[in-house]
């Protein structure tokens, strides 16, 4: 159960979350792997097929052109969701599919009215693949629908936690990187640095999903491995600038903390622009979440002191490899979740460590974006 206390800042509304309670809404990985024993297996051999190079369609495969539409909140500081499209294009391409490609952009969190429209734009076109996120629980009801008509296949990205209740009628692939592992190494990196001792505060995401895998299962971990204690909270709707105003109070209330654990990019440098206006960069750590272009770079500035960076292009290889599949009438070897990797890196880390990272990271999508 939660309970809330709500904060006005500069006319913003923030929530600031008192307790945390497990979500029974989701399946984590390891349970959804303990009901449905294959399926850990056929997840590791397609890991292995996204790490090799593509395979060209079979040419005596009979197939019209396939139609595939992203509607993405990509319209963010971090280049996640772009570099997913790239890496998703390169290998379709070098698959020899032929198909047709459409995008949909909005902003996370606050553009669920622009994200209904665009969705109704996008099933016009009668696509055979929708591409989709889960965060906001409005998302949900879209995604009910889509299920129930079973077409198009909905591959639901950033999110590796099965629904409860469309067990037997889930998606065709849930692919991302478990929020839950990379909140836990970011975690784990605090205690170690602290030694497990002092306060912090943590700025979530919006409402939903992602903050809830991010934020309270970082809560929860540090609940349970050390003695650090949180002193506020703040809801910032993945907004840059509300996560800095959410920063500004922090450091004004509680000028002691030892860290602000930020939920996303924007947030981490909404955080970061506070730190800076306060001269409080030195002593007081902050993250970022994704170790994307713009997070490296701030770690490299010394802005930053961690991340999480995924091995990002494997999300879109991955995509189309089970695209690949189901068209070669191999719908079976698609595993249901598929979970990319991470890497802990910090600003300590040198320079040849990280470029041999971003090599495997960005291997499609390149290391300039």
């Amino acid at each position: 159960m939660k309970i809330f206390q709500i904060i006005i800042l500069s006319g913003s509304l923030f929530v600031f979350s008192v307790s945390q309670g497990r979500s029974t809404e989701y399946m984590t990985l390891q349970e959804y792997n303990s009901i449905h024993q294959q399926h850990e297996k056929i997840a590791e051999i397609f890991n292995i097929r996204v790490q090799k190079t593509a395979h060209p369609i079979d040419s005596a495969k009979d197939y019209q052109t396939i139609k595939i539409i992203f509607v993405y909140p990509g319209e963010q500081v971090s280049d996640y969701w772009r570099r997913s499209i790239t890496s998703f294009k390169k290998r379709m391409d070098e698959t020899g599919i032929s198909h047709e490609l459409y995008e949909y952009f909005s902003k996370p969190a606050v553009d669920y009215r622009v994200q209904e429209m665009q969705m109704k734009s996008a099933l016009e076109k009668k696509p055979d693949y929708l591409v989709f996120t889960l965060d906001a629980r409005k998302h949900k009801r879209i995604i009910q629908r889509i299920i129930t008509k079973k077409k198009p296949k909905i591959i639901l990205q950033n999110i590796t936690t099965p629904l409860r209740i469309w067990e037997g009628k889930q998606p065709f692939l849930y692919i991302g990187f478990d929020h839950a592992t990379g909140s836990e190494l970011l975690a784990d990196y605090y205690v170690k640095k602290t030694a497990g001792e002092g306060t912090y505060a943590l700025l979530y995401f919006s409402e939903g999903y992602v903050s809830e895998m991010r934020g309270d299962t970082f809560i929860r971990y540090l609940n349970e491995n050390s003695r650090l204690k949180l002193v506020a909270s703040y809801y910032t709707d993945g907004n840059r600038q509300k996560a800095k105003e959410a920063a500004l109070e922090i450091i004004k209330n509680h000028p002691d903390i030892k860290f602000i654990y930020a939920c996303s990019t924007d947030v981490a440098f909404g955080a970061i622009d506070a730190l800076q206006q306060t001269g409080s960069r030195e002593r007081i750590m902050v993250n970022g979440w994704g170790g994307g272009s713009s997070e490296l770079q701030a770690l490299k500035n010394g802005d930053m002191d961690v991340t999480v960076m995924r091995m990002n292009d494997d999300n879109g290889v991955a995509m189309a490899e089970a695209v690949q599949l189901d068209i070669e009438g191999r719908a079976e070897e698609v595993p249901t979740v598929y979970s990319g990797s991470f890497v802990l890196v910090d600003k300590e880390m040198n320079s040849s460590e990280i470029e041999k990272l971003k090599e495997k990271a960005f291997r499609y999508s390149g290391q300039g974006q």
